[in-house]
This record gives C-alpha cells, sequence and structure tokens, in this order.
C-alpha cells in the first residue's frame, strides 16, 4: 500500500445505480475509485490490474461469490483491505466473510458520512463493524479458539515474539483497531502495521483472524 495521495479504492456490487452511488460518494470525499465491477470474475480481474488499496465489496454477485472474491485477492494481496457492504445482517454472512479475510462489514442501511469514514478506517486497518456486530465477531474468534485443535505436525520450533510484538498482539486480540493501539502504546500507526506483518511472518499466519485465534488461544486476550 502507498503512503502518499488519496486512498485508491474499488466499489464492486451488482446493482448499477448502487455501484455507482457510492463510487461518487468516495470519490467526493477524497478518495481515488480506481476500477468498479458488478459481477465475481470481472471483480477479481479488475482489482488485480487496479490495484487498490480497499475494496468495497457486496457479498452477493453473479458468477462468483463476494467471500469467494475476498479470499482470492486477500491471498494475493494481504495488504489489500476489504470493506464488506452488504443488504445482510446475517450472522452467517458477516462470519463467512471476516474468515475470508475481510477487514470490517458494514450494511448498506448506512448513511454517506458513516460509509467515507468506515473506507477511512478500513484503509488504516482498523476493524470497522455496524454496531452489535463486532461483539459477534469477537465472540466467534473466542469460539474458535475453544475448538479442537485440528490435527497438524508439532511444531516446537516456536518464534520468539519481541515484548513489543506480543504487547501488540495481546492488544489485537482485546479487538483494538490499529489506531487504538498506537494511541494505547504512544507509537505511530505505521509501526503498528510493521510489528503486526512481523508477527505474522513470524508465526506464519495469513491474516488478522487467524493472529486473533493464535492470541486468544494462548490467552492474550486476558488481563
Amino acid at each position: 500500500m502507498t503512503t502518499g495521495g488519496a486512498v485508491r479504492v474499488m466499489v464492486v456490487d451488482d446493482h448499477p445505480m448502487w455501484r455507482d452511488a457510492v463510487a461518487r460518494d468516495l470519490a467526493e470525499a477524497g478518495y481515488e475509485v480506481v476500477a468498479t465491477a458488478g459481477d465475481g470474475p470481472e471483480a477479481v480481474r479488475r482489482a488485480r490490474a487496479a490495484s487498490p488499496q480497499v475494496l468495497v465489496l457486496d457479498l452477493n454477485l453473479p458468477g462468483m461469490p463476494g467471500v469467494q472474491v475476498c479470499k482470492e485477492l486477500v491471498g494475493g494481496d494481504p495488504a489489500l483491505r476489504v470493506l464488506v457492504l452488504s443488504a445482510s445482517g446475517e450472522h452467517k454472512d458477516v462470519l463467512e466473510a471476516v474468515k475470508s479475510g475481510a477487514t470490517g462489514y458494514l450494511l448498506k442501511s448506512a448513511g454517506r458520512d458513516e460509509l467515507v469514514d468506515a473506507v477511512r478506517r478500513t484503509a488504516v486497518g482498523d476493524p470497522v463493524f455496524t454496531p452489535g456486530l463486532a461483539g459477534l465477531v469477537l465472540g466467534e474468534y473466542r469460539r474458535l479458539a475453544a475448538a479442537p485443535p485440528t490435527a497438524e505436525p508439532e511444531n516446537t520450533d516456536i518464534p520468539r515474539l519481541t515484548e513489543r510484538e506480543t504487547e501488540v498482539l495481546r492488544l489485537v486480540a482485546k479487538g483494538l483497531g490499529y489506531k487504538q493501539i498506537a494511541e494505547r502504546l504512544v507509537i505511530s500507526h505505521r509501526t503498528v502495521q510493521n510489528h503486526v506483518q512481523n508477527t505474522l511472518g513470524k508465526l506464519q499466519l495469513h491474516n488478522r483472524v487467524e493472529l486473533v485465534r493464535y492470541a486468544i488461544e494462548r490467552g492474550l486476550d486476558e488481563d
């Protein structure tokens, strides 16, 4: 992700009027809308060509569901932030979106200002959820952590995290966003991102979902 200039955004929705309205609102708010798409395969192709920093993504897409689009794109570019913008508030849809790599989940009933702010926060890595959904997601993290582990080779060579990396991981597990962590630890937002990326690399994890599960399994979310 680039650090200078307007945040590069792509909007994916199968309803042309809605898609155009969201793109227009974001452009007027100062974002650079680099692409739009109306179906799943088109979204994957155009996102790979346009390299947005934030993908505003509907879940109900022709050709390929939004969760699959999210998996493919985040799998290829872990720096990509995905904000799901959906009409569905079903818990199953929310959890599937987060597990596929989405950073946040906003209902389409959100107002323009709420959407603009959600994209801004998503761009810096903060988890953004329609009120009431954040607790659901954290609860699912805890449920996953309590589940019996899948059979995997025993790895006795546990990577050593620095004291600061462990501190950041503990706050991530508590559900804090990067900006909140930066304020709590009195460090820059970029430093928080660097610590998270270093930790992901050391632990051989791929995204925030796996990172939070790892932390909760080890009790790092508890005081």
